[in-house]
C-alpha cells in the first residue's frame, strides 16, 4: 500500500507543477507570484519551466525522441 501511495502522491504533484507551468506562460500569473504563493524556490519553478520547454519542443519534432532517449541526450551535453 505504501508504495501505490507514494505513486499517487507524485502524480498529483505532477499534475500541480503542470498546472501551474501552464498558468505561468499563460500569462494567468507570472514566475514570481507562483513562488510566494506556494512557497517554492524560484529555481525549481524555473526548472519546471525549462522541462516543460523541452518536452513541448520535443512533441513538435518531426521525430520525437522518447523521454529515455532525451534524457541520454541532455546527460551527453552535459558531459
Amino acid at each position: 500500500m505504501g508504495i501505490e501511495m507514494d505513486e499517487e502522491i507524485k502524480r498529483r504533484m505532477a499534475r500541480r507543477h503542470s498546472a501551474v507551468v501552464l498558468d505561468i506562460i499563460q500569462g494567468k500569473t507570472t514566475v514570481s507570484e507562483s513562488f510566494r504563493q506556494f512557497d517554492l524556490p524560484s529555481s525549481e519553478m524555473e526548472s519546471w519551466i525549462h522541462q516543460a520547454k523541452l518536452g513541448v519542443e520535443n512533441a513538435l519534432k518531426a521525430k520525437p525522441e522518447d523521454i529515455r532517449e532525451q534524457y541520454e541526450t541532455q546527460l551527453k551535453t552535459l558531459n
